[in-house]
């Protein structure tokens, strides 16, 4: 009989392909693997899983609202409801184990998984780990990291540090710099300033960006913007008519965003900097201030602090932004340094990495 394996987690990119990849890496590994994903209803997953050929089931959960505390009215409900979903899936499929990629489903989950002695890993993409998983970690099989210094989250005897899984259209990706231009219609001998601000689009980030445009394209450089579905009407008007700005909600073929790009404006998600680790990319962070325990500065950080990348607080992107990404198309010296520094994290086989940790528990 094949062995089963549910893959829970998501809400955005960071954590969906992320675990794309891992699944893709098992099925090379051990073909006749059952995987089964569960995630958030109305979430990005339930869409980007079956895409990518799996089998996916929503639970009705959300977190908590903290910019408007009505919201989270009917949440009890909701994470009572999540529950009753979760046993029925556990029952129905029958799990041999479960991977747990961060996010809203993966709490009941793996705390299920836990109840029934079937084993659980736990995949901690970022430097500073997130409460639920400090939880969940202490019944884990196995927690695997991206980051050095875990212990002070995870009992150390668990811990394996495989770096964080990157998807292969990208680590594998032989597009060329003339093939990325083509693709968003840029010139070809002009320094290229890639935007990105996460799936969901950065606000600071894209206020800053529609607010200097003419500074940016008056320095001689041009932009591929990604701006996330909120900022994309505003963003398109503000490039109307404008040559060299290419401007779209989200990028499905990263890989040529990357290969046309000379520099790199992001916000400090966990797999956005696995993947420009890849792509050796001089990259300008700006780190969304509210996640949980402020763990994008800390990803960050653990870049600045080795030369590889360069950061920029998101209360300072306004006035720092430019004058800082001008400063460095400028500066070529610089623009290497970086790239040197920044390809030396990369890790290139993480899916593999952590899809033979899986297997070795069942």
């Amino acid at each position: 009989m094949s062995r089963r394996i549910i893959i829970a987690g998501g809400g955005t990119g960071g954590h969906i392909f992320p675990a794309i990849a891992i699944a893709n890496a098992m099925k090379k590994k051990d073909s006749s693997i059952e995987i089964l994903f569960v995630g958030a209803k109305g979430k990005m997953e339930m869409e980007k899983v079956p895409q990518a050929g799996y089998k996916i089931i929503g639970l009705d959960i959300a977190g908590f609202n903290r910019s408007s505390l009505i919201k989270n009215i009917g949440l009890p409900f909701k994470i009572i409801k999540s529950y009753f979903q979760a046993r029925k899936i556990m029952s129905d499929f029958k799990p041999d184990a479960v991977v747990g990629v961060g996010g809203y489903a993966s709490f009941p989950m793996l705390q299920l998984a836990q109840q029934r002695n079937i084993p659980t890993v736990i995949q901690e993409q970022n430097s500073f780990a997130g409460k639920t998983n400090m939880i969940l970690g202490k019944k884990a099989k196995k927690i695997c990291v991206a980051y050095e210094g875990m212990e002070k989250f995870f009992p150390k005897e668990k811990i394996i540090l495989t770096g964080n899984p990157v998807r292969s259209a990208i680590s594998g990706s032989s597009v060329t710099r003339t093939e990325g231009d083509n693709f968003f219609q840029l010139h070809l001998n002009m320094k290229t300033v890639f935007v990105v601000g996460g799936s969901l689009g950065a606000k600071s980030i894209n206020e800053t960006i529609d607010e200097r445009l003419d500074d940016i394209l008056n320095a001689g450089l041009q932009l591929i913007w990604q701006t996330g579905k909120p900022y994309l009407a505003k963003a398109r008007e503000r490039a109307a008519g404008k040559p060299g700005v290419w401007v779209n909600d989200f990028i499905t073929r990263m890989e040529y965003a990357y290969a046309a790009s000379d520099i790199v404006i992001s916000r400090a998600g966990a797999i956005a900097i696995a993947e420009l680790c890849v792509m050796k990319k001089p990259t300008l962070f700006v780190p969304f201030p509210y996640a949980a325990e402020d763990h994008q500065t800390v990803n960050a950080m653990s870049l600045v602090n080795k030369q590889a990348a360069l950061i920029v607080k998101d209360s300072e992107a306004k006035d720092k932004l430019i004058p800082m990404i001008i400063e460095l198309a400028k500066d070529d010296a610089k623009q290497s340094e970086l790239r040197r520094n920044i390809s030396e994290l990369a890790i290139k086989d993480a899916d593999e990495k952590i899809a033979s940790e899986i297997l070795k528990i069942l």
